[in-house]
């Protein structure tokens, strides 16, 4: 997980310092820079006012997660290129890669993306052709930044698990904040687009859709198949995402504790959940915790405690928006447990309810499954990853697995809510999978009503005399106006 950030638009040595600074909160492991003009690599962000100036550059500020301790993005040679994620089958992309006779300097994931760009664009492809062809072959979240004939082309998977923002003017970071920082708007790239920024202008393509997954594909799954899958897929997904040390965004639910149960097989598991003493999540948490035979903290926070944050939150999020600003309180006082821990990778449930029929709205109308899942990156998982990364973490998001999605698209509506009871198909599996019955059908309420996030929030408001979305909104102005001056 890291920052990246640049643009094509000339006298770049002040913005991308800029930049730096705004963002690098997502990367506090090292900086490295490349422009037309020189490059700069280091551990000492106080050396950054040295980086070297120029028309087009790109830049990455990392968190260390894996591969070579002190390799620094970007890489550069006939494609410069940065990335903001991780590529989970890099293994099997650097073994076919090999054998075709790539070169590789490092053991770091990314540059697994940036030999495969080499070998597509090599055969002659078209840029959007041979993105379009990587994005089928990567399994991963990522959020990639390359510049090849003197243009910037920009990239984010199918399902939008990593933030991108770009703007007109030919400016591109991880965060809204970092072109805000330089005085620019902040477009989202799209899941599965590929953007193109060239001094004058800016293209942008939809590449790839997760609906497309299922072309080709014969028929529709029947529930044993199906419950198969999924129990298949989703160990697969979670062991590859899995560290040494886990932690599991926690709330005693199906989704979460399917999670937790399954990573502790693979690692030394922790759990983390939060909320306000008497919330639904916690009480449901400890019980879950108990069942599962494993290790919970807790992070128990009243008005006092959300009050304090709630500009840290209204930061990381970067948007007025009272439901996210509630979501993502139980999510922070998680995440910064989590921090406090030395841990470095968060799971999370997030997209299990768009794939398997999760919220109530889908008894009525199926279809909306789809259209969230269309719109799932910016609408969630932006914003999750956002606040997680605000404590210099890295979210993973193992039901968002493109084999995950491919059968979920798959599996009848009727499967996903059956006789009213929403997520069967997934609730079957995991009784299949060892899950305690008690957690595998318990019915969970949304984040911010479960945790007691949403109450102490109106509780704020109504002393304030405003409505709660008078409150996110002048928090965001108070936040943001600060920031900029």
């Amino acid at each position: 997980m890291c920052l990246i950030a640049g643009g094509v638009n000339g006298n770049m040595r002040e913005k991308l310092i800029r930049m730096i600074k705004a963002g690098k909160h997502r990367g506090p492991d090292g900086f490295g820079v490349w422009t037309d003009e020189g490059s700069l690599k280091g551990s000492d962000f106080s050396e950054v006012e040295s980086i070297p100036d120029g028309t087009v550059g790109i830049l990455q500020c990392r968190l260390r997660m894996r591969g070579s301790k002190d390799y620094i993005q970007p890489f550069f040679n006939e494609i410069v290129l940065a990335h903001n994620g991780e590529v989970y089958n890099y293994v099997q992309l650097r073994e076919y890669l090999l054998r075709r006779g790539a070169r590789f300097e490092s053991n770091v994931d990314s540059e697994a993306i940036l030999r495969l760009m080499e070998a597509l664009l090599g055969e002659g492809l078209r840029p959007e052709e041979a993105v379009r062809r990587a994005m089928l072959m990567i399994e991963g979240d990522y959020a990639v930044a390359f510049v090849y004939r003197g243009r910037i082309y920009l990239l984010r998977d199918p399902l939008g698990i990593r933030p991108l923002y770009y703007s007109k003017d030919g400016f591109f970071g991880s965060e809204r904040k970092v072109l805000w920082a330089i005085g620019e708007e902040a477009i989202p790239v799209r899941q599965g687009e590929l953007v193109e920024l060239f001094k004058g202008g800016t293209v942008r393509k939809r590449l790839l859709s997760p609906l497309e997954l299922t072309r080709g594909k014969v028929g529709k799954l029947n529930e044993k198949t199906a419950v198969k899958a999924i129990e298949t897929i989703l160990r697969y997904s979670i062991r590859l995402r899995v560290g040494r040390k886990t932690g599991v965004l926690f709330s005693g639910g199906l989704d979460s504790s399917l999670l937790a149960l399954i990573a502790s097989e693979y690692s030394d598991v922790v759990l983390y959940t939060a909320g306000a003493e008497g919330s639904p999540d916690l009480e449901w948490a400890r019980k879950a915790a108990e069942s599962l035979g494993l290790e919970l903290r807790e992070s128990v926070f009243d008005r006092e405690d959300v009050e304090k944050e709630l500009r840290k939150i209204v930061f990381a999020i970067e948007e007025p928006n009272p439901m996210n600003l509630a979501i993502a309180i139980p999510i922070y006082f998680s995440a910064k447990a989590a921090r406090r821990d030395g841990i470095r990778i968060l799971l999370s449930g997030q997209g299990a309810d768009e794939l398997f029929g999760g919220y109530m709205k889908y008894v009525e109308r199926p279809e909306l499954m789809e259209r969230d899942l269309l719109e799932i990156g910016e609408r969630n998982l932006a914003r999750d990853d956002k606040v997680i990364m605000a404590n210099g973490i890295e979210g993973r998001f193992p039901f968002l697995t493109l084999p995950l999605v491919q059968v979920a698209l798959r599996t009848p509506s009727d499967l996903k809510i059956h006789n009213g009871e929403r997520k069967y198909v997934l609730r079957r599996a995991a009784l299949r999978m060892g899950l305690p019955k008690e957690l595998a059908e318990r019915a969970k309420k949304a984040a911010q009503y479960g945790s007691g996030a949403q109450r102490i929030l109106e509780k704020i408001a109504k002393e304030r005399g405003i409505s709660l979305r008078g409150l996110a909104e002048s928090l965001f102005a108070e936040v943001f106006s600060r920031s900029s001056a």
